[in-house]
């Protein structure tokens, strides 16, 4: 038989981030829990600041009967002269029988204990209370607090629990509030409980008590109502998506509202006033004719008819706020950027202070520009030395996310030259999964060689990412390194790098540096056979990131091929031969060619080793050309000639082939 089954957990407010953080495990975890009682169906999840609700339409009032199989030890070691070991007995007490009603099954051809029994199930009612609350307590919001006289703890106190089978109460207890058919609306329409006597009833009081328990439907009543706003406005609204799923998350019955503040503090940067407006209002930008306006968003979670008094107090909140960015503001352009206080604020303990670390950057970034053919080293310089130079303003100490941005509109009105200011702006990028990267090669250089100083000298005292632990976020700085010179086509050769400025990186293992930065390719390149990166990473000429990337790009498509197996068995043939060979003066003599094969193997190779290609696919498909030729030799030539001479020509002769492919990848470490 089966019934709805309706809980409601009420809390007092719930906390937006932590608990968009843990969202996406919640309904994984109830179902979990069903799942171990075998009553999993399917649900609905419902949120709002003040509840947590499952919403089943069918669920099972008793578990199913289920048969329960249980193997014991073999029965040689079960029974001794046909009397039972302590292995039989406590078999047999574990099964809840005397040994006399053991039997005897077969497995993998041998005699074990063995015994079925029907486990009857469980009425749903009495298994849903210890549920609930194991559901409670698997919920990881981070910080939890106590209350009352309780020791237990939760994220916020616990007010209500509802658990309504049908249309019966389940009998049940969470944090000491016994389960109940009431429930709590909005706290401007009533602070009392109200009464349901089933799930129905429960959802039709729940909406005329002024709540909105569905986040989807709050979600469109927000958007649909600033759609509105935009249009009465005639502004255009930067819906921020992460801002959104706050909002949905702290208001039970949203309503969008327009304030606006004094014009004056449009001299501001655009993105000061947003995170002013967003981090600590939750307000949405407005814009106009693509610029910001003076107006925002901001949504209200009270229910009346008279709003004016909270755009009002918004209003008034928000205007300090922004007097405090402008003072910010106008006094870090009177300071000016000057990277001299750099010198008395630490990096990391052993890696000197921020200052050291802007030489550091220098030196890797001077390489760079040689290596890149960027000859304003005065620029760069400037750039470098400046880069961190905001860190020292009073609008980067109040918004720290601002940092290089605020250097950016600093050294704008310092007039200083373009490319640094861009530079300026665009040095941390990228900074996540979706980030754009420097829009120029001269930013590019200044955002690897952050990048690359993150890298070595964080490495040179010792602090590596291991497991999930990566508070330096080193593999986001490497994965960048790879998006900036495959974006701007940059043949960085980090070895190269590397040797130029070890002297600045003290007990820096250059091996786990490259091993780490390389293992970021399964990263920037999820979707490929990880061997085949693997074959590329074993090629001779790994000379730069970018035609590491370009190789591996190339290589690909032919091993996704239908033919590939059969070419790789042939190119794997190639390497098990020449696996011992020495590389050092591989000659070989067209004199001691003694049959046809040899001589059209050499000479396919030579036309093909001789030609210039101007990209990988190019000269890949031209060697992997050769497997017909390489079929024929290994049909008809024998490689282990008793003449020692023509043995060692017809390795060579392979291996040179073979070197020819090491170039762009080790074929052989290929596998599908």
């Amino acid at each position: 038989m089966i019934k709805p089954l309706l809980v409601e957990i009420v809390v007092e407010e719930l906390p937006a981030v932590p608990f968009l953080k843990e969202l996406s495990n919640i309904q994984k975890k109830w179902a979990n829990i069903l799942e171990e009682n075998n009553l999993l169906c399917e649900f609905n999840f419902y949120y709002t600041p003040r509840r947590l609700v499952f919403w089943h339409r069918e669920f099972k009032v008793k578990q199913d009967d289920i048969e329960v199989e249980l193997w014991g030890a073999p029965k040689k070691i079960a029974f001794k002269d046909n009397t039972p070991t302590p292995a039989a007995i406590g078999f047999a007490k574990k099964c809840g029988i005397d040994v006399e009603e053991l039997q005897i099954n077969i497995r993998n051809n041998q005699e074990f204990l063995y015994y079925k029994k029907l486990e009857v199930g469980q009425d749903s009612k009495n298994l849903l209370n210890d549920m609930v609350n194991k559901f409670i307590s698997s919920l990881n919001f981070g910080k939890s607090m106590r209350w009352s006289n309780r020791s237990d703890s939760f994220i916020r106190p616990i007010r209500g629990l509802s658990i309504v089978l049908g249309d019966n109460l389940v009998d049940a207890e969470l944090y000491g509030i016994k389960s109940s058919k009431s429930s709590y609306g909005h706290r401007m329409v009533s602070f009392d409980p109200f009464k349901f006597e089933f799930a129905g009833d429960y959802f039709c009081k729940l909406d005329k008590h002024g709540v909105i328990l569905y986040q989807d439907e709050r979600r469109k009543m927000i958007l649909d109502q600033i759609d509105q706003l935009e249009k009465q406005h005639n502004i255009s609204v930067d819906i921020d998506n992460d801002l959104l799923d706050e909002i949905v998350a702290i208001t039970e019955y949203p309503t969008p509202l327009v304030g606006s503040f004094d014009e004056s503090f449009l001299e501001l940067p655009p993105e000061v006033i947003i995170d002013s407006m967003k981090e600590h209002q939750r307000y949405f930008a407005c814009f106009k004719d693509g610029k910001l306006d003076n107006k925002f968003i901001v949504v209200s979670n009270s229910y009346t008819k008279d709003f004016s008094h909270i755009i009002a107090g918004n209003e008034k909140v928000l205007r300090p706020r922004l007097s405090d960015a402008m003072f910010f503001w106008n006094n870090d352009i009177k300071n000016g950027l000057n990277n001299e206080g750099l010198k008395d604020i630490s990096f990391v303990d052993g890696l000197g202070s921020i200052y050291d670390k802007s030489k550091r950057e220098l030196d890797i970034a001077k390489n760079l520009a040689n290596k890149f053919g960027i000859d304003k080293l005065d620029l760069i310089e400037e750039a470098v030395m400046l880069s961190k130079a905001d860190l020292l303003s009073d609008m980067v100490y109040e918004f720290t996310q601002l940092q290089g941005l605020m250097g950016y509109y600093y050294a704008q009105k310092e007039n200083k030259d373009p490319l640094v200011c861009l530079a300026l702006k665009e040095q941390y990028l990228p900074d996540g999964e979706d980030s754009s990267l420097p829009s120029n090669k001269f930013s590019s250089i200044i955002a690897l060689s952050n990048k690359i100083d993150n890298l070595l000298a964080l490495f040179s005292v010792g602090m590596i990412p291991s497991g999930s632990r990566d508070p330096f976020a080193l593999r986001r700085a490497a994965l960048g390194i790879f998006k900036i010179c495959y974006e701007h086509k940059l043949e960085l050769n980090l070895i190269e790098v590397i040797d130029n400025v070890k002297n600045n990186y003290k007990n820096l293992d250059k091996q786990i540096v490259l091993e780490f930065v390389n293992e970021r390719l399964n990263k920037f390149y999820n979707n490929i056979n990880p061997t085949v990166i693997k074959a590329v990473l074993n090629s001779t000429q790994q000379n730069d990131i970018l035609n590491t990337c370009l190789k591996i790009e190339a290589l690909n498509p032919i091993v996704n091929s239908n033919e590939f197996k059969s070419i790789s068995e042939t190119f794997k043939r190639v390497a098990n031969i020449v696996k011992d060979i020495s590389n050092d003066n591989l000659t070989v003599d067209e004199k001691l060619f003694q049959q046809d094969e040899e001589k059209n193997l050499y000479n396919n190779f030579n036309k093909i080793n001789n030609t210039h290609y101007l990209t990988f696919d190019e000269k890949l498909d031209t060697l992997f050309s050769l497997k017909p030729s390489l079929d024929q030799f290994f049909d008809n030539v024998f490689v282990n000639h008793k003449n020692q001479n023509i043995q060692q020509n017809r390795k060579n002769l392979i291996a040179l082939i073979y070197n020819s492919f090491k170039t762009i990848a080790d074929i052989k470490e290929i596998t599908i």
